[in-house]
């Protein structure tokens, strides 16, 4: 975004600064429904696919709902005790505990309302959460678990299954993680016509002017001897011109990822503060008030945080322990910036992004992730 020169025109929300991604993987039922019920959720590391914890119990006699919520309740409970700031999918294939925990279904039945709620105050506690529905099949492995539970109940046993992420004596010691980071050098493209003027510029491929490019050459020789690893870039052309600068001067491919792209500013594409204000006065004062307020046929700030912290995720796999420099705009830069400091939504308007300006985020494997520069301009003539 070029309008406001990256200053209170670019806030966005996310939660959980720098911190890991873990999902929930949970199922219940009874037999006779209602009859004999249990649950059983699991909850693993997003990126390695390693469960951390399992929990399954025996419920007595109840229904196939209410075994489904006292899973998901688990579940929750399980990913708060490993990461309380994490990011949470949660995958069942329950479509109404899915649905009404979305908040696309009434909650109707006067049982379901307390386990609702008690599943939304754990949520809350949480970085973020998310919900979506698998077929059974690719819920296996919480469906044996809650089948041991129910089969217990059957036989009038209550039952209990808990294993937990922090070793016991007699379990193995925690595999080592890796003391080197993956580093993202962070480079926001060189100036365009509409940063020039501090107009709205999003997904609308507006070019590099000649300043832009001797900008972006610049930063370029800057990087020659950081050691960089890779070069991954936002489709738009503004990000791709600058990116081919560093790429001659580095020799290294460059890689593109939709998920650093801009924002969709929709109808405010190119217009002023000014202007946006003055024909959509209320809609603005909510998109700087509210993440997950969009721009008149455009896209919010929460949606921009999910595909962003999607395309983190990407490179944490991908370049593990490498230095990657990204070349983006000023929304996905504060966005990670603001994950790796753990700050409030507040701080996106407490910071200035420059044109050409270089920021360097350090993430470990364990979570933690520390930024190291921000806005560094030294380069620029």
């Amino acid at each position: 975004m070029s309008a406001g020169a990256g200053g209170r025109g670019e806030p966005s929300r996310t939660g959980g600064g720098g911190s890991r991604k873990l999902i929930i993987e949970a199922d219940g039922g009874s037999r006779g429904n209602p009859g004999p019920a249990g649950y059983g959720a699991l909850v693993r590391d997003a990126l390695t696919g390693e469960v951390l914890a399992e929990v399954a119990e025996s419920i007595g006699h109840a229904t196939n709902n209410v075994a489904e919520y006292q899973g998901l309740i688990a579940g929750l409970t399980a990913a708060a005790a490993i990461d309380p700031s994490a990011r949470v999918e949660v995958r069942m294939d329950s479509k109404l505990v899915v649905e009404q925990m979305s908040g696309r279904w009434k909650i109707k039945h006067p049982d379901m309302v307390p386990l609702a709620l008690r599943a939304r105050e754990l949520a809350e506690g949480l970085g973020s959460v998310s919900y979506g529905w698998i077929p059974r099949n690719r819920n296996a492995h919480a469906d044996r678990l809650a089948n041991e539970a129910m089969d217990a109940a059957a036989r009038g046993e209550h039952w209990t299954r808990k294993v937990e992420e922090t070793p016991g004596e007699s379990e193995p010691p925690p595999r080592p993680v890796s003391s080197t980071p993956m580093t993202t050098v962070l480079l926001r493209h060189g100036e365009t016509p509409l940063s020039v003027e501090k107009r709205f510029a999003g997904t609308g491929d507006t070019p590099l002017t000649a300043n832009g490019v001797a900008q972006a050459r610049a930063a370029a020789l800057a990087l020659k001897d950081r050691g960089l690893d890779a070069i991954v870039t936002s489709p738009l052309s503004r990000c791709r011109g600058t990116a081919a600068e560093v790429a001659a001067v580095t020799g290294l491919d460059v890689r593109v990822e939709d998920g650093f792209r801009e924002a969709d500013f929709g109808r405010w594409e190119g217009l002023t503060f000014a202007e946006a204000g003055k024909g959509w006065p209320d809609e603005l004062k909510a998109w700087l008030a509210d993440p997950g307020a969009a721009p008149p046929g455009g896209e919010s700030f929460a949606q921009v945080s999910r595909r962003v912290r999607t395309a983190l995720d990407k490179l944490k796999v991908r370049y593990r322990e490498q230095t990657v420099l990204v070349v983006s705009h000023v929304t996905p830069i504060k966005l990670l910036v603001k994950d790796a400091l753990g700050a409030p939504m507040s701080s996106l308007y407490r910071m200035h992004l420059d044109v050409a300006a270089l920021s360097s985020i350090d993430w470990y494997a364990d979570g933690p992730a520390t930024l190291r520069t921000f806005n560094d301009v030294h380069h620029l003539p």
